[in-house]
């Protein structure tokens, strides 16, 4: 067992903590993702082979499907990757003597200029080899080969993971478009200020690490982690009117509540609360239960996204 666990530990082979409707969506969002940018490609352009569809396009549905939320997923790393790879791909090849020096300068500068330009994602790299090694097919677009199909590949992947993760109210993309954040609590707070997110991203730059996680995320993490490991859970006068709160769940258990009304008493099973669903399974419902319940349920405090917290 001993070297198992050292054999896994070698290759990175970490806990599952990914729920099943969640490897479900993501599966799906890949097969219909993929599909229309070669179906609509192909009807845009009338192109086949490599013209339709780079290769790269499979990657960057890995991420903005099985990863909609992540940094190197955002427009800006979609869009600023792919068109700068593709420039420096398709100038290397035409510029550069030599496929394997062209093949390595085109891949090489393409990170140098995702770097440079805040625009880390993994696809490109792919899609400036492509404009290298792809062939006839492939070179003879010349520059056109950055509109298309890569321009036309991004767009169409693009607005395929907005439209699709929002069938899902636990994932959305771009991740802005997520309407709760969590709220820090009282110990998150406390822990918060302790986890600065100067201190975090100072961190980042000593390590220097190029991290899939906004630093806000990161400083969430840390604080949520340190509460359950305090093993803190939200008590009755926790509970207030107006407030939003979450189960925490995965997947289409996912859900807001946010408290409407209530019926104070010191009697715990005469303390109703009144919510309301504001995200996730039965949205807009409305039911009532004891305080005590409602407690039990969730998990922890949220906030509308872009709303200021105390």
């Amino acid at each position: 067992m001993k070297h198992l666990g050292q054999i896994k530990n070698f290759l990175g082979i970490g806990s599952e903590t990914v729920s099943a409707p969640e490897k479900l969506v993501s599966t799906l969002g890949g097969v219909i993702g993929i599909s229309l940018i070669a179906f609509i490609s192909y009807r845009v352009t009338g192109a086949t082979d490599a013209a339709l569809i780079v290769p790269s396009m499979g990657a960057s549905a890995v991420l903005l499907f099985a990863v909609p939320h992540g940094r190197l997923s955002q427009p800006w790393s979609l869009f600023g990757s792919h068109l700068i790879s593709a420039i420096i791909g398709v100038a290397s090849y035409q510029i550069i003597p030599g496929l394997f020096l062209a093949a390595g300068l085109a891949v090489g500068l393409s990170i140098g200029a995702m770097h440079l330009l805040r625009c880390i994602h993994p696809p490109g790299g792919a899609t400036a080899l492509a404009a290298v090694v792809g062939g006839p097919t492939i070179h003879v677009l010349g520059y056109k080969y950055v509109i298309d199909p890569i321009l036309l590949n991004s767009v169409i992947i693009f607005l395929v993971a907005v439209i699709f993760n929002s069938l899902f109210p636990w994932r959305r993309y771009p991740v802005s478009m997520m309407r709760f954040t969590d709220i820090l609590t009282g110990n998150q707070q406390g822990y918060s200020r302790f986890i600065d997110k100067k201190h975090i991203d100072q961190a980042i730059t000593d390590m220097d690490l190029v991290v899939d996680v906004a630093t806000e995320d990161l400083q969430r993490l840390f604080a949520l982690t340190m509460e359950h490991a305090d093993d803190c859970m939200l008590s009755t006068n926790q509970i207030q009117l107006g407030h939003y709160y979450t189960n925490g769940k995965h997947g289409k258990e996912w859900s807001v509540r946010q408290i409407i009304d209530e019926s104070p008493s010191p009697k715990p099973e005469n303390d109703i609360v009144i919510y309301r669903v504001a995200e996730g399974s039965g949205i807009r419902r409305a039911d009532s239960c004891t305080r005590q319940e409602f407690a039990s349920w969730a998990l922890r405090e949220v906030t509308p996204a872009g709303k200021d917290q105390a």
